[in-house]
């Protein structure tokens, strides 16, 4: 039986820190769904698939695991998507404290919903103070940005 996982986000843009635990998670699964969901309570700086491509990018330009698919997701539970395509585990990067607290009660009502549990991944420690919204708060204000994104990011964001 295969292991299928699924990490979700938003990843407008994906950072160096997604990159870690996607690659994570990547050697600890058969399969990795990397999946680019709608989140209502944000305005999002990327189309969803601009964001699929710099996925994709990232991800070969990294040398990360070809068992890596990036799709999306916009509609429905995050949970129906796994039930789709099998997957009994999401995978999710916390920073901090306030990231477990924000994901714990979403983790049990996943479990309660569809069975799925989730696994938290703690981020390398030279990633865990960035996140997009300070990326994109950082370029909108013409700073560098490199340090925390992949290339292909850096480029589209400082070179528009």
């Amino acid at each position: 039986m295969s292991r299928i996982a699924v990490v979700p986000g938003s990843f407008d843009p994906v950072t160096l820190g997604h990159l870690d635990v996607i690659d994570r998670a990547a050697r600890m699964f058969d399969e990795l769904h990397v999946l680019v969901v709608h989140n209502p309570d944000k305005s999002a700086l990327l189309p969803v698939a601009q964001r699929i491509q710099l996925l994709e990018r990232s991800i070969a330009d990294a040398g990360l695991p070809t068992n890596i698919r990036v799709t999306s997701w916009m509609v429905g539970l995050l949970v129906d998507y796994c039930t789709d395509v099998g997957a009994s585990v999401l995978v999710k990067g916390v920073r901090s404290q306030v990231d477990v607290a924000y994901e714990t009660p979403m983790a049990i009502v996943n479990r309660n919903l569809a069975g799925v549990e989730t696994v938290f991944l703690l981020p390398d420690p030279g990633h865990a103070h960035v996140s997009s919204s300070l990326v994109r708060q950082v370029a909108s204000l013409g700073g560098d940005i490199s340090p925390y994104v992949p290339r292909a990011v850096a480029d589209l964001l400082q070179n528009p």
